[in-house]
């Protein structure tokens, strides 16, 4: 298989880094991350690229443009869905492939709006109101926007008022009281339905699943409806849509993306990556699906990455409490050492183990080759007598320990909790 230079803009949205773990270890992938602030991208993305301007001024996209002609880039991955739809209109001036479905396609679905008035009468949307809404609750939400972002459940004329002289740009639309479902969706270049699951949204925080399941129940229902939004509406890749019931229990749609969903890749744990699916796809490659028919849940948390303006060609480590934690590798201080591998720093092991089973512990945990030395003391050696190099850094889970390297070498010392610094996530 050819193998493909990837944009993806901007790199630091949820997409985009969401893009990211999906893409940056596939070998038919190079990536390349672009953003127009300096956010979490720059942590992610080892070719990282920070331009001027944001996606609506048009320097944007000469800037963009630029960087594909340089960089060689086959096709860029939106990862907001106004990007999506600003960068799909200057695909040409672009010179390279914007992977999304087809212009009208975005633009309908950018908008909740357009998006009900285009399909109703063709699959069941919310009934709207105007500003003179008599019966409550109602919901009310963005006209432009996605997940629940702006969103709320209003239950009086005066909280409605209030939250219109805040959000002045909503449609306003009936409450569904009942379950809440995400379907993703894959349809191919030829404009077939490959792939609609349902996910259930358990937790959302500022707008973001970030707890969800994948349903395991009957999903002929989801079929359907996806089967309809794809004959009345072109898209090419990955997309998904949200559904929730009413007081009938009936699926009412609430919106749709053209887009791969944040929560999307979920679907990774039964072997499904959309968005290297939505790659191939736009270059015309047939795709054949695997999928797997278990049960999956995917729980989202902030996670931290570091970048630390400090140099060393050795790392001095200990055994117990360290690499060893309560009975267990520290698959952390691992982690570690195989970066060090990497980035050709010597290893070396420094430790006081009171038995006298290090080695046969070293090799039932199979890490005794990744040290360049071991060092193991005897009762009252000092560590810091051991240290050879001062070009490195000290780690140990003992403050005693640390602070003698420290006042006699003057290195770096750092205890167990801070070896995560060290690794990029």
């Amino acid at each position: 298989m050819r193998k493909f230079n990837i944009l993806v803009f901007p790199c630091g949205s949820e997409i985009g880094l969401e893009l990211y773990r999906s893409l940056n270890l596939l070998k038919e992938i190079t990536l390349f991350g672009v953003s127009s602030v300096a956010d979490h991208g720059k942590f992610c993305f080892e070719n990282y690229i920070e331009i001027d301007q944001f996606i609506d001024n048009p320097d944007c996209i000469r800037e963009l443009a630029y960087i594909v002609q340089e960089k060689n880039i086959d096709a860029i991955y939106p990862a907001t869905d106004l990007a999506i739809s600003l960068l799909k209109q200057n695909e040409q001036f672009l010179g390279c492939t914007v992977i999304a479905s087809e212009l009208c396609t975005t633009e309908i679905c950018l908008s909740k709006e357009k998006t009900y008035l285009s399909l109703s009468g063709k699959v069941k949307v919310p009934t709207i109101f105007n500003d003179e809404v008599e019966k409550f609750p109602v919901f009310v939400k963005p006209k432009i926007g996605y997940g629940s972002r702006g969103a709320k459940k209003i239950e009086s004329k005066t909280a409605l008022n209030n939250h219109l002289s805040e959000f002045n740009n909503c449609i306003i639309t009936e409450y569904l009281p009942g379950d809440e479902f995400t379907v993703d969706c894959f349809t191919n270049y030829k404009g077939e339905l490959l792939f609609t699951k349902p996910r259930k949204r358990e937790r959302i925080q500022n707008g973001i699943s970030v707890n969800t399941r994948t349903y395991m129940d009957d999903a002929k229902e989801f079929d359907d409806f996806a089967t309809l939004l794809n004959e009345n509406l072109k898209f090419n890749g990955a997309w998904f849509f949200q559904v929730k019931r009413n007081k009938n229990n009936e699926l009412v749609l609430m919106e749709i993306a053209s887009r791969f969903g944040g929560s999307s890749s979920i679907w990774k744990g039964i072997g499904i990556n959309l968005p290297l699916m939505s790659i191939l796809n736009q270059f015309n490659i047939e795709l054949k699906l695997l999928a797997g028919r278990h049960y999956v849940e995917m729980d989202r948390s902030l996670n931290n990455s570091f970048s630390i303006d400090l140099k060393f060609n050795h790392i001095y480590i200990d055994f117990d409490d360290c690499i060893l934690l309560n009975g267990k590798l520290n698959l952390e201080a691992v982690q570690l050492l195989y970066f060090a591998i990497q980035k050709n720093i010597r290893t070396h092991l420094i430790t006081r183990h009171q038995n006298d089973d290090l080695e046969k512990l070293l090799q039932q945990y199979k890490i005794q080759a990744l040290f360049d030395e071991i060092i193991h003391l005897k009762n009252g050696e000092k560590k810091s007598d051991y240290v050879s190099f001062r070009d490195s850094i000290f780690i140990d889970d003992s403050f005693s320990e640390r602070r003698d390297v420290s006042e006699v070498l003057g290195i770096p010392t750092f205890g167990t909790e801070s070896i995560i610094c060290f690794v990029k996530n």
